[in-house]
């Protein structure tokens, strides 16, 4: 029996259901079980979470959680952070926790510019087309004056246009580069709507254009699209102290704080050098960066793939933080691209995302890029920090023995004898299992 489907879309949610269970699940009445107990109990704000994408069935539940104790330019936040790996927001709590004792964490945003490009072919002479090129512009910015004009009056808008030549690499193909300005929103929409504008005009300018011969006039949009590369649009986070500030940190390995400071300066350095350590290294400063963005209703897939492509844009993949070391003070410093946005999109329809930019006091889009690269660089200095002295397995695991146990079916009381006897043992699936069935024998 074919399982191909016509107009699944047009069925309700509850045919949705059936039909995919029907035909997809082992146990038909359980998995209906399941995806039926995964809907929000008020109906209109399960109507809007259904809206965010095509064929949605059911909910799918991330926790929802807060590291507290943040300091960042002298103000406290309670960050909420969404993410399913056991140790991120401990780690994230423990390191704000750590530099609030030390003054804080620093942020400052570089730019805030995103660019969108028209790529297209034309077969004229490159000089030609330069030499057109400032009445293009000007057209170009004519006829897109009704969609930039609600966000001129915020302070955005187009910043400029440029003309790319790729000549050399690919016959024919030429770009317009534009930059924008789109304030507190994250500006997709806005941005591709410009662009595809400006498809439109470039073509009549050049179908239209007296002095063109008719084989000047065959211009070929293939695409209008922003990019998610943004360079420009970049926020710098850090924190500094006396190296003595880690003394009490280094006792406890059993170590001075020259020899920690030392270590962790190397650590982050091996992350410059070795991409196979980089792309580790920066995994976790995502975990605390993803997090922060999936808790406000922004793009992680933008974000992540923008911060990869910086971290190699000098050819070589390396750490996107940094660590120096001089007259007696550590700076840790991140800096990274975050496209980011407060108004618009997921911000205000996803009641949680609402309610994530409530707890933060309802930032503007500058300061939301600070609070997040901030807990990237948090995220990263636990880890760093765990990686050089007791390794990461430690902390790690005894986080994860929470759901070990729930895989393993323990009671209450199981449990709580388990986390007990296991505070001086090494967590491990196995020994686990062992515990329990010791237990229970």
């Amino acid at each position: 029996m074919t399982k191909t489907i016509n107009g699944f879309s047009k069925l309700s949610k509850t045919e949705k259901i059936q039909w995919l269970t029907a035909h997809f699940s082992a146990d038909p009445k359980a998995s209906q079980s399941v995806l039926f107990s995964w809907q929000h109990a008020e109906e209109s704000i399960q109507k809007v979470i259904d809206g965010f994408t095509e064929n949605a069935i059911a909910n799918y539940t991330l926790p929802f959680s807060i590291a507290p104790n943040f300091l960042i330019n002298g103000k406290e936040y309670a960050v909420p952070m969404v993410i399913e790996e056991s140790s991120v927001v401990a780690a994230a709590s423990s390191a704000a926790k750590f530099w609030q004792e030390r003054g804080g964490f620093h942020a400052e945003v570089i730019g805030t510019v995103k660019l969108g490009q028209v790529h297209f072919y034309w077969p004229g002479n490159p000089d030609t087309l330069r030499e057109l090129f400032p009445a293009l512009k000007s057209r170009l910015l004519d006829s897109s004056k009704d969609l930039t004009a609600n966000m001129e009056q915020r302070g955005g808008g187009i910043l400029d246009i440029e003309l790319i030549d790729f000549e050399l690499i690919e016959p024919e193909y030429f770009q317009l580069r534009a930059s924008f300005e789109t304030c507190d929103s994250m500006g997709a929409n806005f941005i591709n709507s410009v662009l595809e504008r400006f498809a439109d005009t470039l073509e009549d300018f050049f179908t239209q254009h007296p002095g063109l011969t008719d084989a000047e006039r065959d211009v070929e949009v293939i695409m209008s699209i922003l990019s998610n590369y943004t360079p420009q649009c970049r926020v710098r986070a850090w924190v500094e102290c006396p190296i003595q500030s880690f003394a009490e940190l280094a006792r406890a390995q059993g170590m001075d704080a020259e020899a920690l400071t030392r270590r962790f300066h190397r650590a982050v350095r091996i992350a410059q050098i070795d991409p196979y350590r980089a792309t580790t290294h920066n995994k976790g400063i995502y975990n605390g960066i993803d997090a922060v963005v999936l808790a406000t209703g922004n793009d992680f897939r933008a974000i992540e793939a923008c911060g990869h492509t910086y971290a190699g844009r000098d050819g070589q993949y390396r750490s996107l933080s940094s660590c120096t070391v001089e007259n007696g003070t550590l700076r840790f410093e991140l800096e990274i691209p975050l496209a980011m946005g407060t108004v618009g999109g997921l911000t205000a329809l996803h009641p949680l995302a609402k309610l994530s930019l409530e707890l933060l006091g309802n930032p503007s889009a500058e300061e939301l890029m600070c609070i997040t690269a901030v807990v990237g660089l948090a995220q990263n200095f636990a880890a760093v920090r765990s990686l050089i002295t007791t390794g990461i397995q430690q902390g790690h695991m005894k986080m994860h023995l929470t759901n070990i146990l729930n895989h393993l079916g323990a009671n209450e009381e199981e449990a709580a004898a388990a986390q007990h006897y296991f505070q001086n043992q090494t967590v491990s699936f196995s020994a686990v299992r062992s515990f329990l069935w010791e237990k229970r024998s």
